[in-house]
């Protein structure tokens, strides 16, 4: 039992710990980029499915980007929206903003292989409609690929309101990720990229395969694999609010896990030290992020069966003290970083094994669903 505790408790420390502070020492010694101001043609690539509520704001938004007009293509592409999305679509169409509607829903992997088959653009650049884009986050975007070395560029999510039910967990822990990212990046390459905007050079592309959930680490894993770089952007800002409720945010990672493991199938070679330039990043922050759940579950079990020294004692009732604040949450009615940290730690974890669960039975799905998210609908 003793062996079992500390090679639990030494794991979930090396995941949540030890990791990131090793990638931010070496992040020191990293690899700057040689970022400068550069206009090359652009593609800005959308789909969308019911989006009537954010497309006219959307649209304004990048046709006001401050980057040179005649050097920006708005691709969008409508994915058997059943709204008014398409109608309000028909007004846009121009010499500088394409748009293709589809009937039937085919998932979004189809419909962005349909679009960067339109683009001329050097550069394909995607975005959702929801968030909100700072007006220079293009051109700081851009600036990274004057460096020949860079495949792709992730831009800075950043939440406008954290005062939901589950914001002070969500943004705490995407303050996290964000630190360990942008480490990542420094030294090579970051794990992925922020879906909401994130660009990639155009002769990276390849046909995204049709069930494929997560674009944004298929796509950057796909840059690394051809020898590039995946960097981060802390200057390409975007702007979008939290889920409403912990359930929306539980719904939403489990199907972000459920595509994790398709991206463990299909980058494989990834894995391998020696041969892959992120192997100890994709093994330490993605796959043993996925056994931490069990972890959980050997420690807890396996101090219940040593509490004959202090250490012990202390480790079983911190552990009982956490697990009772995430529980508190559920009961608590307004954000509580004492209760709310706990509860996502919860929930991110479940959600971890029902996403593998989801993944193993085939249960999950390119056609994205909608979540609530601070009152507005969210393609998931």
């Amino acid at each position: 039992m003793r062996q079992l505790f500390w090679v639990s408790f030494a794991t979930i420390f090396y995941i949540y710990f030890g990791y990131p502070m090793l990638v931010y020492f070496f992040s020191f010694f990293g690899k700057r980029v040689n970022k400068k101001y550069i206009y090359p043609k652009v593609a800005i690539i959308m789909s969308l499915y019911n989006e009537e509520k954010n497309i006219e704001r959307k649209v304004e938004s990048l046709l006001q980007l401050d980057y040179p007009k005649e050097q920006i293509e708005v691709i969008i592409g409508s994915d058997g929206s059943t709204d008014r999305t398409n109608e309000m679509l028909s007004k846009y169409k121009s010499d500088s903003v394409k748009v293709y509607i589809k009937s039937e829903r085919g998932g979004k992997p189809n419909m962005l292989n349909r679009l960067v088959s339109m683009a001329t653009g050097e550069l394909l650049v995607f975005t959702d409609a929801r968030q909100r884009i700072e007006k220079g986050a293009l051109k700081e975007l851009v600036a990274n690929f004057n460096d020949e070395k860079v495949g792709c560029v992730s831009s800075e999510l950043h939440f406008e309101d954290e005062s939901s039910k589950s914001g002070k967990g969500v943004g705490f822990y995407w303050k996290y990720e964000k630190f360990i990212r942008e480490s990542e990046s420094r030294i090579g390459s970051m794990l992925g990229a922020t879906g909401a905007l994130y660009a990639i050079r155009r002769k990276l592309f390849s046909e995204i395969p049709s069930d494929i959930i997560l674009d944004d680490v298929y796509l950057p894993f796909e840059a690394i694999r051809a020898g590039y770089r995946a960097v981060f952007e802390p200057e390409a800002k975007i702007y979008d609010t939290v889920p409403e409720t912990a359930k929306d945010e539980f719904n939403r990672k489990v199907r972000t896990h459920a595509g994790n493991f398709q991206v463990f199938r299909y980058f494989k070679d990834l894995f391998i030290p020696f041969k892959s330039p992120i192997a100890i990043q994709f093994f330490s922050h993605k796959l043993l992020r996925f056994v931490v759940p069990y972890l959980l579950v050997t420690l807890f079990i396996s101090n219940l069966f040593i509490l004959d020294g202090w250490f012990y004692v202390f480790s079983f009732w911190s552990q009982i003290l956490f697990y009772a604040c995430a529980l508190m949450a559920i009961f608590f009615k307004y954000p509580n970083k004492l209760f709310d940290i706990p509860h996502m730690f919860c929930v991110m974890n479940i959600a971890a094994v029902v996403g593998l669960a989801r993944y193993l039975g085939r249960k999950h799905s390119v056609v994205w669903e909608k979540a609530k998210i601070q009152g507005i609908e969210d393609s998931v």
